[in-house]
C-alpha cells in the first residue's frame, strides 16, 4: 500500500460505521484524511464524530482534517473542498459514503424522506464529485468511489425512494467514468453482498450480529480499489466478496461479527 504514501482522502460520512473504519484502514496505509460527516458531538444513539475520528487517524501517525458538513447544503461542500486544499493543497480519492437509510413502501414515504435520500445520497456524491474532479484532473490521477448497489432491481419494491437515489448513485458512477476516462481518474461503486454492522443496522434493527459483516471487509476493498492504477478498473459497480474473490482472497470467515458465522447474501426481498 506504500503507493497511497501521502495521498489525500476525503471521506462522507466518516463520524461512524463503515465511513470511520475506511477512514482509519486508509490512515493506516499512509493516507492524510479528511472526516466529513454532520455529526460534531456524540451521543448513545450515534456514536462518534468527525472530532473523534479525526482524532483516532492522527494516533495512528497520519495527518487529518475534521470538517463538520451536512451534505445536503451545496454551499458547505464546496466549503469542504476549499478547506481540503487550503489544508492539504490537493484531493487523490473520494469516497462517497455518507448514506440516509428509508426502507418504506410509496404511500409511506412523505416528501421530505424522499428529499433527504436525494439529497444525503444521490445529489450529494454528485455535488463532492464535482468539487473533487480539478484537482484529481490536475494530477491526472484519482480515485471516486461511490458507495452503491449494481443496477438490483430487487431491491426497489418496498423502498423506492431509498433504491432511486442508490441506483441514481451507479448512475453516477457508470456516466461519470466514460467523461473522466481520458484524465486517468477512476470512478467506481462498491457495495456488500452482507448487511454491514453499522449504526444503521443496529438502530434499525436489520438482522443479528450472526447474519452480519465488520466494515473491514469493505475496507480491504477501499484498499485494493484505491492501491490500483486509475485506468485499472473504471466504471464497475462492485459487490465486495466477488471483488476480493477475484484479487485472490480465499478465507472471509475473519469478517463475520460472529466467529463461525457464515453470513448469506442480501435477500432483498426478505429483507427490511
Amino acid at each position: 500500500m506504500s503507493t497511497l504514501q501521502g495521498k489525500v482522502a476525503i471521506i462522507t460520512g466518516a463520524s461512524r460505521g463503515i465511513g470511520r473504519a475506511i477512514a482509519l484502514g486508509l490512515a493506516k496505509a499512509g493516507c492524510h484524511v479528511v472526516v466529513a460527516a454532520k455529526s460534531v458531538t456524540s451521543s448513545d444513539k450515534l456514536p462518534g464524530s468527525v472530532f473523534s475520528v479525526a482524532a483516532e487517524v492522527e494516533a495512528l501517525g497520519a495527518r487529518a482534517l475534521a470538517v463538520p458538513c451536512d451534505l445536503r447544503d451545496e454551499s458547505q461542500i464546496e466549503a469542504l473542498a476549499a478547506r481540503t486544499l487550503e489544508h492539504f493543497g490537493r484531493i487523490d480519492i473520494l469516497v462517497n459514503n455518507a448514506g440516509a437509510l428509508w426502507w418504506k413502501p410509496l404511500v409511506d414515504t412523505p416528501a421530505r424522506r424522499f428529499d433527504l435520500v436525494m439529497g444525503v445520497n444521490a445529489r450529494a456524491a454528485f455535488l463532492c464529485s464535482r468539487v473533487a474532479i480539478p484537482s484529481m484532473r490536475e494530477r491526472r490521477w484519482g480515485h471516486i468511489i461511490n458507495m452503491s448497489p449494481p443496477m438490483d432491481l430487487s431491491l426497489v419494491p418496498g423502498r423506492i425512494a431509498y433504491a432511486i437515489s442508490k441506483l441514481g448513485m451507479t448512475m453516477l458512477t457508470l456516466g461519470l467514468a466514460e467523461e473522466l476516462r481520458g484524465d486517468h481518474i477512476a470512478v467506481n461503486s462498491l457495495w456488500p453482498v452482507t448487511v454491514i454492522e453499522s449504526q444503521a443496522s443496529i438502530n434499525h434493527q436489520l438482522g443479528t450480529p450472526e447474519t452480519w459483516r465488520k466494515p473491514d471487509i469493505l475496507v480491504d476493498c477501499v484498499l485494493h480499489l484505491v492501491s490500483k492504477d486509475p485506468s485499472a478498473i473504471t466504471g464497475q459497480a462492485l459487490l465486495d466478496e466477488d471483488f476480493l474473490r477475484a484479487e485472490g482472497v480465499t478465507d472471509f470467515s475473519g469478517y463475520a461479527c460472529v466467529p463461525g458465522t457464515e453470513p448469506g447474501r442480501i435477500a432483498w426481498g426478505k429483507l427490511g
